[in-house]
């Protein structure tokens, strides 16, 4: 597991910032939720958290763990006043048997551009120009449940993995999601992240992290997270 979860996962797939209703930095609360991991066939378990680490930054987490891998990616960000979650730096780690991959990303804003290091390609080592409203695949995960909620526009500009890209997703109504034992109502959300990549995101009104995340290669599953419970 190389990319980054919008979930990084995808980038491997998206995160939180406080409720799902929640629209301005004074709102974002600490939160954690573990989850149901399916990965290429193998189950496996996966944890995520929000968390104030002072200064006004917050750290965004994602674990997932199975027998035969390991996957753990973090963002840096904090919220701006006009409610924009900025990205400052990311660690992606992977371990699958006996390979070990890690990339670091750091988010210079003063400069304006972003870069990484560690293991990398030359081509993917940046730096790339940031703009104004860019975020990481995992902040992409923290927008879209606020954004759903407010009724904003699913659009982004996706800043991550050496790469920019605009993100165009779309909701496509509700449906009953199974949620720890209770059926709730979610939110279908679907983006687009190339000709092959695609992830999709069920929001649950209340909730800051997606209560499901199903990413996609080729047409076919490649990384499902389902959630199990919520604190």
């Amino acid at each position: 597991m190389t990319d980054r979860t919008a979930i990084r996962l995808m980038p491997w797939l998206l995160a939180a910032a406080g409720a799902a209703s929640a629209a301005t930095p004074a709102t974002i609360k600490p939160y954690s939720a573990d989850y149901d991991a399916s990965y290429m066939g193998m189950h496996g378990t996966g944890h995520m958290s929000l968390s104030q680490q002072g200064g006004g930054r917050w750290v965004y987490s994602l674990r997932i763990g199975s027998s035969l891998a390991q996957l753990s990616q973090s963002t840096v960000f904090d919220v701006g006043s006009d409610d924009a979650l900025r990205p400052l730096s990311g660690t992606d780690s992977s371990a699958f048997l006996v390979k070990r991959v890690t990339k670091l990303a750091s988010y210079d804003w003063k400069a304006g551009r972003a870069s990484w290091s560690g293991d990398v390609k030359p081509d993917r080592a940046g730096p790339i120009a940031l703009q104004a409203g860019d975020l990481d695949a995992m902040l992409l995960n923290l927008a879209l449940p606020r954004d759903v909620a407010a009724g904003r526009s699913l659009q982004y500009r996706m800043v991550d993995d050496g790469r920019a890209k605009n993100v165009n997703c779309t909701a496509s109504g509700k449906e009953a999601l199974d949620v720890g034992g209770k059926s709730l109502q979610a939110t279908k959300v679907n983006c687009a992240l190339g000709a092959d990549k695609q992830i999709l995101l069920w929001v649950v009104d209340g909730m800051p992290f997606p209560a499901r995340i199903l990413q996609r290669r080729g047409g076919k599953d490649d990384i499902d997270l389902r959630l199990g419970k919520a604190a």
